[in-house]
Parts: structure tokens; sequence; C-alpha cells
């Protein structure tokens, strides 16, 4: 296919992208569109994560994007997530973010149904960049399925294609369920299989009879009461505080996919299946019980893989966001230099994201005193403020910020010493970072 062969790979350096640059493994493949009948029509560019130092990568974190121009852009960051980054560091993870160009009056359906083409070219994608990045296990290894939107819509199919390959799935507002039950795509033959994959569907309740959403709400409940029926590990997990956003989603489907990524993932890269037994049902009142002491209706429940998810659930379910009690790891690597003028210095450092709550924000402190909170005022449009910031699409915006500050006011770093701290999206506080 001349579309599969025009990609481009290039170890991305992007001015908004590259954290970490000493320690960043970061791969970009790009296709462009193709006018033959089949192929995808529209440029797509995947953007891989490789944990620094990890030898062997296990599994495949794919954070699809949903429909339309905007939702593209948002999906360009997804790759540099530190929140994201984390949960794939700690299960031998990459993190891919496929990123259609797609106008707002364009047919969504072009990429989203993945038969359309850019399910060949996904996995085209990850053959090549296996190839380029010296990971050749990254062409064969599992993939959990995160999708918003069309990009929930684009992995519902596929988890119909591909059973084999899949640890879980997350469609956040967004199945393809209901549309090709309808008739209204081509049908999609869900095997056997399919039913033993962990599944979520996350809408907001704010879709919930709205004129241009609803099908989001309507449709997560139609597929989660099929896939209970055919006695799948399906959740159905309503945010009730959001519309159409993924507002404070991740704070759920983090801890989801890691419970399922150690659940399921084998250290030779086979996929072990789920025992529906274990963990914990939960029935129409949101309560999770364990799954020996359930006494509800099965058909109706559904499955949450272990108590702590059980736990984040309940948080989630009534206030839309999960609780944290525990401090974020402190930053690593501070190093100061000279910053090019009179008493300038630099302040950078490295940072993994608090695993349960992300990154709100760093505070700098210098003998002994604060002088500096990165950023100033975090600010909350559709979740938690956070340091990356938090768009429509669960992504942190762009330009991605830097790890580092510049003090003005230095002098001699031979006598100035520098502390930094990090701040989870709880407010809790890190122990202090030094050089």
């Amino acid at each position: 296919m001349k579309q599969l062969l025009a990609g481009v790979l290039v170890l991305t350096s992007w001015a908004f992208g590259v954290l970490n640059p000493a320690t960043a493994q970061v791969f970009e493949y790009s296709y462009p569109g193709s006018d033959k009948s089949g192929e995808l029509i529209y440029p797509v560019r995947h953007i891989l994560w490789i944990p620094p130092g990890l030898k062997t990568v296990r599994g495949i974190i794919v954070h699809q994007h949903g429909c339309g121009e905007g939702a593209c852009k948002g999906g360009a960051t997804a790759a540099f997530d530190l929140h994201w980054r984390e949960l794939a560091r700690r299960n031998d993870c990459a993190l891919l973010g496929p990123t259609y160009s797609q106008k707002d009056k364009d047919d969504c359906r072009k990429w989203c149904d993945p038969r359309n083409g850019s399910e060949a070219v996904f996995l085209a994608a990850l053959e090549d960049l296996a190839k380029k990045s010296g990971h050749p296990e990254i062409a064969k290894a599992p993939w959990c399925l995160w999708g918003h939107s069309g990009g929930g819509f684009w992995a519902s199919i596929l988890m119909a294609r591909h059973p084999g390959r899949i640890v879980a799935v997350w469609c956040r507002s967004g199945t393809a369920y209901p549309v090709w039950t309808s008739g209204q795509i081509p049908k999609v033959d869900v095997p056997k299989e399919t039913y033993g994959i962990p599944v979520v569907m996350n809408p907001g309740f704010r879709e919930k009879g709205d004129k241009r959403f609803d099908g989001a709400w309507t449709g997560a409940e139609a597929m989660f009461a099929a896939w209970r029926k055919n006695d799948a590990p399906a959740l159905f997990a309503p945010d009730p505080r959001s519309a159409h956003d993924c507002g404070d989603s991740r704070y759920l489907a983090i801890p989801w996919f890691d419970a399922c990524l150690k659940a399921r993932l084998g250290p030779d890269g086979s996929l072990k299946p789920i025992d529906s037994q274990s963990g914990f049902w939960v029935g129409p009142d949101n309560r999770p019980i364990p799954a020996n002491e359930f006494k509800g209706e099965l058909p109706k429940a559904g499955w949450i893989p272990g108590k702590a998810v059980a736990d984040a659930f309940v948080d989630y379910v009534i206030s839309g966001t999960v609780a944290d009690l525990t401090p974020p790891p402190a930053p690593r690597g501070v190093n100061v230099r000279p910053g090019g003028m009179p008493k300038t210095l630099i302040i950078s450092w490295e940072a993994d994201a608090d695993f349960e709550s992300g990154i709100r924000a760093f505070e700098i402190r210098k003998n002994g005193k604060m002088i500096a909170t990165l950023p100033e005022k975090p600010v909350a449009t559709f979740g938690r403020p956070l340091f990356q910031g938090l768009s429509y699409h669960d992504t942190p915006n762009a330009p991605l910020p830097p790890l580092e500050y510049k003090d003005l006011e230095g002098g001699d770093p031979s006598t100035t010493q520098y502390e930094v701290i990090t701040i989870n999206s709880a407010g809790l506080r890190s122990k202090a970072g030094k050089p």
C-alpha cells in the first residue's frame, strides 16, 4: 500500500513536547491520507513514548481522541501526559497517541470506523515504530484502548476485531454498538472472545437527554446491557458532573487500567483470562460487593477489578472525582545551572506523576523560603487543575510547560540551596527534591 510506505519516523523534539530531553524516548510515525478506496483518507500521526530504561515493552496504552478538528489538535499531546505516562511506566508499557487530521466538516466515521483504513494504518504504525525504536516487541504487544467520543467508537469496533490483543477498553462518551445494531454502519460481528475483555462505559450525566450527545448516554447503556447478557466483565460508570468533556474520569480510568494490566498481562506478552467471580460486583445502587458475597441480579451488575478500584468507583459516581490521601513522590534529578545572564540561575528537574492524582503544581524553594509556584494559579476548566493543564479531551494543553524555573536573582550557585516540591491535584505535597 502506497499510503503505508509513505510513513516518516522522527525522534520527536517538539518545543511543546519533550519534557525531559535527556531521558525522552518519544517517536513519531506519520502517514499521508489516501485517495484509494478502502484506505484511510486522513493524514495521521502516531506518537509513542517509551519509559526511559525499559528493556521490553509488555503492552501499549492507546489514548485515542474523538471527532473534529479540536479533538485532533487536543490529541496531539496525549503521549506527553505525565499522569498517563506513570500508568505506562508502572506496567512496562508504552503510551501511544494517534492523531488524525480531520476538519469539523469532514466525516469522522472515515477514521473512527477502523474498517475504513485506520485499523490498517494503526497496525502498520506499530510495525514501523517497533523497527525504528529498536523494540520489535511493540509490533505484537497487547493493547489497552482508551477512547473519547469517536475514539470510543473506534475502540468498541477494534475490540471485536482483535480480542486476542486487547487487555481492556475504556469507552468515554462513545461506542459504535447502537450504530452497528441499527444498521447505520455495516454490522460488527462480535466473537465470544470479545466478551472476555474488561470494558467500561463512561458517559457524562449531562449528556443524558442532550439534543446532540444523548446517544453517548443511551449507547453506553445499551452496550453495557448487551455485554452483561454475555457475562462480560463490563462496568457502567456514569460521570455525575460532566457533559461530553472528559472531566476527571482519568482518576478512575488510570487505576482501573492498572488493575486490569496486573490481572491480565503475562510476562511473555500473553493475556490471562479474567475470572469474573473475583473482584467486586456493583448493582444499580452503585455499591460494590465482593463477588463471593453478591446476591443481586448479575445481568444488571457491573464488574470491578479489586477493592482499590471499587473505592475509587464509589467516589467517582458520587462526586465525579476520586479522593487521594497519599502524598506524591518527590522530584528527582534537580539541577542548577547558570542562566546566561548575571546572577540568573536555571533550576530543572524530573518528576513522576502521583499515580492517584497526578501533578497540580511545583513549589520552588530557595534557602528554605518559597519563591515560586508553577503554575502560579492553576486553572481548572474541565476537572481538577493540573500542571500541564487538562483539556476537554483528557490531554495536556499545548504548549507544555517545561520542568524548570529561571531565578533572575539566583546569585552564587555554590552558596544557594534550591528545593523543588511536587503538589498533587488533591493538594498534598511531596518531600523536597534537592540537587
